[in-house]
C-alpha cells in the first residue's frame, strides 16, 4: 500500500484477553500505532471499523491443494485465493498428491510453483513413506533440506508400527515432527460414515470411532517411546480427545487439532445421503460435537485446522458410498464458527485467535502476529453485523463441496492485510 492505512474505532481481538477498542495505523507493512485518539496521518486510507473486530489473520496447517496431479479439483493459485477469502494468510499443504510429495524434488517443485502464483506464504508437509504406500521411508532428509518440518501420510495411517517408530526415531534428530491421520485400516472398512444408528438406518456400512481412537493411542505411544513430537489430525470423537488429554497429562509430546466440521456437524446432518457431509474421519454424534467444543475451550486442542479437501461437483454427485471424502473449508471456517458459536457466546474471540492464528504459527516455528505497535501487519477485519452468502460467485476455490453452499451466515470478512499489501477489501 502506498499510503498509510487507518483502521478507525474497531475492537481488537487477542489470544489472551477480551476485545479492546482501539484505532490502528499501518505504514509500510508495519503497525505504527494502536490506541485511542490517534491523529489520522496525512493522506491515509481511512476505514471505519466501528462495531467490527480487528484480529490477527488466520493460519491453516492442514489444507489439500491437489497440486500436482489433481488440479481439476484445486490448485495452489485457486486454493490460496480461497484462503485469503477466508482470512487466512498462511497454509501448510498435505502431501497426498499425485505424485506424492515424498522427495526433495517434489517439495521444490510445489514450493517454486507457490512462489509464482500465490499472494500468501505456502508451506508443505512431506510424506513419511514413499508414495504414501506404508512400505519404506520417504527421502526425509532431502525434504528437510527444502524446509519441510511436518511429516505425514495424511489420508491414510502408517499401518506398520515398527516402520513408524523407526521414522520417528530418525526424524526427531532433525527437529521434524509427525502429523498422524489415525485410522486402523482393518477396522475402518468402506469409510463412508460413522458406524451407528444412522448408518444402520441408511443401510451403509460404517466406520466405528474405535478405528480412529485405537491409532490415536498407538501413534502417541510410539512417539512417546521415540521421544518424538506427534500431532494428531482432525480428531472427531470424545474418546479420541480424552485419550490425547490423558497422554498430555503424562508428559507426552503431543499436539492435536479439531476441524470446524467436527464441531459443527454430526451424522444426523447427512440426511438423505448428502455427500457434502461425507468426510474422513466421519461425522460422529451430537455428544461428540459437544465434547469437542468443550475440549477446544479447555485447551485440549492446540489448533483449529480445516482439512480443506476440495472435490468436483461431478465426483460429489456420485452415490454416498462411491463419492470421495472431504469438504471445502477454507472460505467458510471463520464465518461458520462465528455464526454457530461466537455470536451466541459459546466460544470466545480469544480462543479463535489462539487456536487458528497464534498457535498454528508457533506450531510451524513462526512468531504469532498480534495487533501491537511495531508488529508486522498481518490482520483481518470482521463484521459481526454483516452476512455472507456462499454462492458460486463468492467462492474462490475451484470446488464448491461445502454444506454451506448457497447458504447465508452471520458475519463477513471485510479486509485482509499482509504486510504492505491489501489482499482483500470489500
Amino acid at each position: 500500500m502506498s499510503t498509510a492505512l487507518f483502521l478507525k474505532g474497531g475492537e481488537i481481538a487477542a489470544e489472551d484477553g477480551p476485545l479492546t477498542r482501539a484505532d490502528v495505523v499501518i505504514e509500510n507493512g508495519v503497525i505504527q500505532a494502536v490506541g485511542l485518539e490517534i491523529p489520522v496521518p496525512d493522506e491515509a486510507h481511512v476505514i471505519d471499523c466501528t462495531g467490527k473486530v480487528i484480529m490477527p489473520s488466520l493460519f491453516d496447517t492442514h489444507v489439500h491443494f491437489r497440486e500436482p496431479g489433481q488440479t481439476h479439483k484445486e490448485d495452489i493459485a485457486a486454493g490460496t485465493e480461497a484462503a485469503i477469502n477466508g482470512g487466512v494468510t498462511g497454509v501448510v499443504m498435505m502431501p497426498n498428491t499425485s505424485p506424492a510429495i515424498d522427495s526433495a524434488a517434489v517439495v521444490k517443485m510445489v514450493l517454486d510453483k507457490a512462489k509464482e502464483v500465490s499472494r500468501i506464504p505456502v508451506y508443505t508437509s512431506g510424506c513419511i513413506t514413499k508414495g504414501r504406500e506404508g512400505k519404506e521411508l520417504a527421502a526425509i532428509d532431502g525434504m528437510r533440506e527444502q524446509g519441510v518440518l511436518m511429516l505425514t501420510d495424511d489420508g491414510d495411517a502408517v499401518p506398520d508400527s515398527n516402520l513408524l517408530l523407526q521414522a520417528m526415531r530418525y526424524a526427531k534428530e532433525f527437529g521434524m515432527f509427525f502429523a498422524s491421520h489415525c485410522e486402523d485400516p482393518a477396522l475402518a472398512g468402506p469409510r463412508a460414515m460413522n458406524e451407528g444408528k444412522k448408518s444402520y438406518q441408511l443401510g451403509i456400512d460404517g466406520t466405528p470411532a474405535a478405528a480412529e481412537e485405537l491409532f490415536i493411542d498407538r501413534d502417541i505411544r510410539l512417539a512417546h517411546a521415540a521421544g518424538a513430537h506427534v500431532h494428531i489430525q482432525h480428531v472427531s470423537s470424545r474418546m479420541g480427545m480424552e485419550t490425547i488429554r490423558w497422554w498430555k497429562s503424562m508428559g507426552a509430546k503431543v499436539t492435536c487439532e479439531v476441524a470446524p466440521h467436527h464441531l459443527l456437524f454430526n451424522e444426523e446432518d447427512i440426511g438423505d445421503f448428502d455427500t457434502n457431509y461425507k468426510m474422513n474421519p466421519p461425522l460422529r454424534l451430537v455428544s461428540d460435537n459437544e465434547a469437542l467444543l468443550q475440549g477446544l475451550k479447555d485447551g485440549v486442542f492446540d489448533l483449529i485446522a480445516t482439512d480443506h479437501a476440495p472435490h468436483t461437483e461431478f465426483e460429489k454427485k456420485q452415490d454416498f458410498v462411491s463419492a470421495p471424502n472431504g469438504l471445502s473449508g477454507l472460505e467458510t471456517a471463520l464465518i461458520s464458527l462465528f455464526d454457530r458459536f461466537v455470536s451466541k457466546g459459546d466460544l470466545s474471540w480469544s480462543v479463535i485467535v489462539k487456536c487458528y492464528s497464534a498457535e498454528p504459527r508457533r506450531f510451524m516455528k513462526m512468531e504469532p502476529v498480534p495487533i501491537t505497535e511495531r508488529g508486522v501487519a498481518e490482520l483481518l477485519v470482521f463484521d459481526p453485523e454483516g452476512e455472507t452468502t456462499f454462492s458460486r460467485d463468492y467462492l474462490k476455490s475451484k470446488s464448491h463441496n461445502t454444506p454451506f453452499y448457497n447458504q447465508t451466515l452471520k458475519g463477513s470478512i471485510d479486509l485482509v492485510v499482509l504486510g504492505d499489501q491489501i489482499l482483500l477489501e470489500r
